[in-house]
C-alpha cells in the first residue's frame, strides 16, 4: 500500500456509514455478478427512516432501480440488501406471468361488459304488458 492510500485508509471513518454503505454496495456488486442480472440497480442506505408498508415497518424495499435499506441496525444491513435483491430477482422472473394473467383478466373484463351492454340493451327494448291494463282485468 502506498503512503497516500495508508493515510486515506487512516483518516476514513471506520465502520461509519460511508464505510457501512460502501460495504453494501460492495455486496450488491457481487450479488449480480453471480446471479448475472439487477445489473440497473444500486443501492442506498437510509438509517432510521421508517417506512410501513400493510401495517408492518420495512427494512428495506426496491424502488425505481434502487434497493432502500432501512435498517438501523449494521448487522441486518446486509441480510435486508440480500432479502431485497433476491425478492427483486423472482419477481423479475414471475411479471411475464403476472402481465399475461392482467391482460387476460382485461380481456374478460372488456368481453362481459360487452355482453352486459348487449343484453342491456335487448331488455330495453322488450315490450313488457302495461300494468294499467292488466289491473283493469282482474
Amino acid at each position: 500500500m502506498t503512503a497516500k492510500a495508508e493515510a486515506k485508509r487512516r483518516t476514513e471513518p471506520t465502520g461509519g456509514p460511508e464505510s457501512k454503505l460502501e460495504r453494501l454496495k460492495s455486496e450488491l456488486e457481487r450479488l449480480k455478478l453471480a446471479l448475472n442480472l439487477g445489473h440497473e440497480l444500486r443501492v442506498e442506505w437510509l438509517p432510521g427512516q421508517v417506512k410501513h408498508f400493510h401495517g408492518k415497518q420495512l427494512s428495506g424495499e426496491v424502488l425505481d432501480g434502487t434497493i432502500y435499506i432501512y435498517d438501523r441496525d449494521e448487522e441486518r444491513v446486509l441480510a435486508t440488501l440480500r432479502h431485497e435483491f433476491f425478492d427483486y430477482a423472482v419477481c423479475q422472473v414471475v411479471e411475464p406471468y403476472k402481465s399475461i394473467a392482467n391482460k387476460l383478466i382485461s380481456a374478460m373484463n372488456e368481453e362481459a361488459y360487452r355482453k352486459k351492454e348487449r343484453l342491456i340493451e335487448r331488455l330495453s327494448t322488450l315490450k313488457l304488458p302495461d300494468e294499467d291494463a292488466n289491473r283493469g282485468q282482474g
